[in-house]
């Protein structure tokens, strides 16, 4: 069982940083690409909003692929459409061939993620269920981070072109890697019984009367609000401030290390305490004000000021909020929890590309930067008391 759960986690972590190393390599220069093509801000926050929504709705559909084909078949098709996505920037000529192909990224995203996501649940034994998701989601937000950084490099000096060329290439790298990864029930030592059974029958039911899940999926989706803001309009705004793209791609970086690398550290904190709501709240208070700092900035150093207090914030708000759903849901409830938190932070990214574009046209980065801060402070109060009832 523990050279299943070891080789299994091995194998996913390294599947999982390789597929959102490639894969994020273009995502800090799309926006700019698009607009080099004509599109305007507006335009640009759709096109993400696209691949947002396409990743929301399809993730739990996808879910369920998996249970039925396989984890190896849905995890290989999402990493190769995303790696045909790749291949299929390098003809786009206007901004609206974007569109379609980000659709396909968000299918892509949506086959790769929770798939990837269930094997780790079904390998890890219940005891190491927290520290394999630690491991997991570090290799995660690492490639997350590291892939903007190499991508913007690659196109400041290589041109778009030859960046989507290698991300499309390094993505076809990494499905091999699948003929590795064992199959793994541990988790589940015994089969459920028909009363259990029934019982998960009505999770939806159960699971949307609580109290204290809303609260964390609506501050779910104020965070992954603030984060979208920070994927979707930083680009701009720093390259508006003569930002270069290769710098653009440091920023994406600092704040995706710390929000991998900080995951193992505040989800320790978070064991030692009885009150992750405190947390939680405390990380909220970062983000809210890295997105004042980041709409007012006007040079590299503000910008990673900004990107700094955004990554430490969001690692302690989402370990913690992760843990609080661990808690507060019934065990036969949790994929049902869980489920809404995924769906929580699509439809805050999504929210975010469709919205802020025009905010931002029509009041500029500060202010619209600063309203989407105060949103998630206003969130946060309901969080609060909605979890005071649960």
């Amino acid at each position: 069982m523990r050279n299943t759960y070891a080789k299994g986690l091995i194998v996913s972590c390294f599947l999982t940083f390789g597929f959102y190393t490639g894969s994020y390599m273009r995502v800090p220069v799309v926006p700019v690409f698009a607009r080099e093509l004509g599109a305007t801000i507006v335009l640009v926050g759709l096109i993400n909003s696209v691949f947002f929504l396409t990743a929301g709705f399809l993730s739990l559909p996808m879910g369920y692929a998996a249970d039925r084909l396989g984890t190896k078949t849905v995890a290989a098709s999402g990493i190769l459409l995303a790696a045909l996505t790749s291949f299929l920037l390098t003809f786009a000529r206007n901004p609206y061939h974007i569109i379609p192909i980000y659709f396909l990224f968000g299918l892509a995203v949506s086959s790769y993620g929770p798939t990837m996501m269930g094997y780790v649940a079904r390998v890890a034994p219940p005891t190491h269920v927290g520290r394999a998701y630690g491991w997991y989601t570090t290799s995660l937000h690492t490639g997350i981070s590291i892939g903007p950084a190499i991508g913007g490099w690659i196109a400041d000096h290589f041109g778009y072109h030859n960046l989507f060329l290698s991300s499309a290439l390094t993505l076809c790298c990494f499905p091999t890697l699948l003929l590795l990864l064992p199959e793994g029930n541990s988790a589940q030592p015994e089969p459920p019984s028909s009363k259990d059974k029934l019982k998960a029958k009505s999770s939806p039911k159960t699971v949307f009367k609580h109290p204290g899940l809303w609260g964390c999926w609506l501050i779910t989706i104020g965070l992954c609000f603030g984060l979208g803001t920070f994927i979707t309009f930083v680009p701009l705004h720093a390259r508006d401030a003569s930002v270069p793209l290769s710098l653009i791609g440091v920023i994406f970086l600092t704040q995706g290390i710390l929000n991998a690398l900080l995951r193992i550290p505040f989800g320790i904190w978070s064991d030692k305490t009885r009150h992750r709501e405190r947390l939680i709240l405390i990380g909220v208070l970062a983000v809210a004000l890295a997105l004042v700092v980041l709409g007012y900035a006007t040079s590299f150093a503000v910008f990673m000021i900004g990107a700094l207090l955004l990554g430490s914030g969001l690692a302690l708000a989402f370990t913690s909020i992760g843990a609080l759903i661990a808690i507060i849901s019934p065990p036969e409830h949790k994929s049902s929890a869980l489920g809404g938190y995924n769906a929580g932070i699509y439809l805050g990214f999504m929210l975010a590309s469709a919205t802020m574009g025009s905010f931002i046209k029509a009041f500029g980065y500060p202010k619209a930067f600063s309203a989407s801060g105060l949103l998630i402070l206003l969130l946060a109060c309901i969080f609060r008391n909605l979890t005071k009832k649960a």
